[in-house]
């Protein structure tokens, strides 16, 4: 009826088939004033395909993948069958390394389920399990490959003491950010409760990676029967690094769309069809986030790393300072925050990443800074490496009891598989806090936030807080960037 309206007389409705006779209205004076343009309302329920280039590569990769896993897997029995040479080689493989491989793969989803169950129900207590527990499982594992007395071992466990001296330094260094984080963990994780099942994508993604590390596992195998195993193998470890960080984004797209449409529009939604979505429109988003997230969160490190040591030295400051434009113009269309939108509005990842940066700058260089400072990427990363670093213990000291030439290399497998399953299952919590910052920054007179970030940025303008941001390059005054 409201579409019929007459439009010289507004109460007047126009019926069609029925003539009447009607009274002209007045003439009225025509206004000068502009019509105020009406806001658009973004769609929630979007049905583009997101970054359909990036999820073609992603199927195509994966047809690939699956290809070559199936004939390498095939050239392993094919050298199990064959009398010769490469028969004892496949046999000894067989004995001494695929036992101890697929131990760490049972051993790092049993602590992926772990990590999950302990963040939900103790977040406060689990920042600082992680941040300490991964010092000393990486220090625990770097000296116990050291004592094996081995070039190769050596190395690796070099490595792992540096990072755990490293990740000592830094546990040090965020001390005075942990109270505001675990705050944040325990709000941000309160919505979960109310989705029994939410939960269950990353069941779904942990399940369905462990047992496609457990047919790369025979991959490995099969691959040492092939041309150029050093390259063979490289390829495949890519392979798997990316195929679980899409697990881990599709798993955090889940979760991201329930909790934001609680937030936002105060909707519960069903975690099946946001799974489903996250699967299938989605998934191009998450191919391409999965590619790029990962070499910007190291780039941060970076900087951060050049802006605490470019001192006097020239070349240090042009360094850091050359980093720092990369990363600044990097950091506005690329970021892990992208998600949420991803998920909510159904927008690409840089799209989504230009979006959600502007709106913590509208809320000021306080909340710029709050976001900035924030360790949640850091606990998941840990918790990933804390798992990996149990498994090399316990598989380096299984290996090197049967045979030690395959300890460096079975090391460096089970960490792997340990950190990646971790990460798989931390989306959730990682997710949730993800979904808190920038629902709150997109509509903090919300009645289900609280006053944990308006008292954190208070604390900051009075300068009774300190936050220590990413280091950025300072950007010029509008009079000047406009001549």
């Amino acid at each position: 009826m409201l579409q019929r309206l007459n439009p010289s007389n507004p109460l007047r409705v126009a019926i069609p088939g029925v003539t009447r006779a009607t009274t002209p209205s007045p003439a009225q004076p025509r206004s000068t004033s502009t019509p105020t343009p009406q806001q658009t309302i973004t769609t929630l329920n979007s049905t583009a395909y997101t970054n359909r280039i990036s999820l073609f590569l992603f199927l195509l990769h994966a047809v690939l993948a699956v290809g070559l896993v199936s004939f390498l897997i095939f050239k392993g029995i094919q050298g199990l069958l064959e009398p010769g040479q490469v028969q004892r080689k496949e046999r000894k493989l067989l004995k001494y390394f695929l036992p101890q491989v697929e131990a760490a793969s049972l051993l790092s989803i049993t602590l992926a389920f772990a990590w999950q169950k302990a963040v939900r129900t103790w977040p406060k207590f689990m920042i600082h399990f992680i941040l300490w527990s991964t010092f000393l499982m990486s220090l625990s594992a770097g000296i116990l490959l050291i004592c094996f007395q081995k070039p190769s071992t050596d190395g690796v466990g070099v490595c792992f003491i540096l990072f755990a001296i490293g990740n000592g330094l830094y546990a040090c260094w965020v001390t005075h950010r942990i109270k505001f984080c675990s705050k944040i963990f325990i709000k941000s994780l309160e919505p979960a409760s109310k989705f029994p099942d939410l939960n269950q994508p990353t069941y779904w993604m942990l399940g369905i990676g462990f047992m496609w590390m457990s047919l790369w596992i025979l991959a490995v195998m099969g691959a040492s029967n092939f041309y150029f195993p050093p390259l063979t193998i490289i390829a495949l470890l890519l392979s798997l690094a990316w195929t679980a960080e899409v697990m881990r984004n599709v798993a955090n797209l889940t979760v991201s769309r329930v909790i934001a449409l609680y937030y936002l529009r105060g909707m519960q939604c069903n975690t099946k069809f946001c799974f489903q979505r996250a699967m299938s429109r989605n998934l191009g988003s998450a191919c391409l986030g999965s590619t790029f997230v990962p070499a910007i969160e190291a780039l941060r490190i970076v900087a951060r790393g050049l802006n605490l040591l470019e001192g006097e030295d020239e070349f240090m400051f042009s360094c850091a300072h050359c980093c720092l434009h990369i990363m600044e113009s990097i950091f506005r269309y690329g970021n892990g925050w992208a998600y949420v939108q991803i998920a909510a509005y159904g927008k690409g990842f840089v799209k989504a990443s230009q979006d959600t940066w502007e709106l913590f700058e509208k809320r000021g260089k306080e909340m710029e800074a709050i976001v900035d400072s924030d360790i949640t990427s850091a606990i998941c990363f840990l918790a990933g490496v804390c798992s990996g670093s149990m498994c090399t213990i316990v598989v380096a000291a299984w290996t090197v009891s049967v045979h030690e030439g395959f300890t460096a290399t079975i090391s460096l497998l089970a960490f792997l598989i340990g950190y990646l399953m971790a990460r798989i299952a931390m989306a959730l919590p990682h997710a949730c806090v993800s979904c808190y910052y920038v629902c709150y920054a997109e509509n903090p007179d919300n009645r289900l936030f609280d006053k944990t970030i308006p008292d954190r940025l208070n604390l900051i303008k009075s300068g009774r807080d300190v936050v220590v941001p990413t280091p950025r390059v300072p950007r010029p005054p509008p009079s000047i960037a406009s001549q």
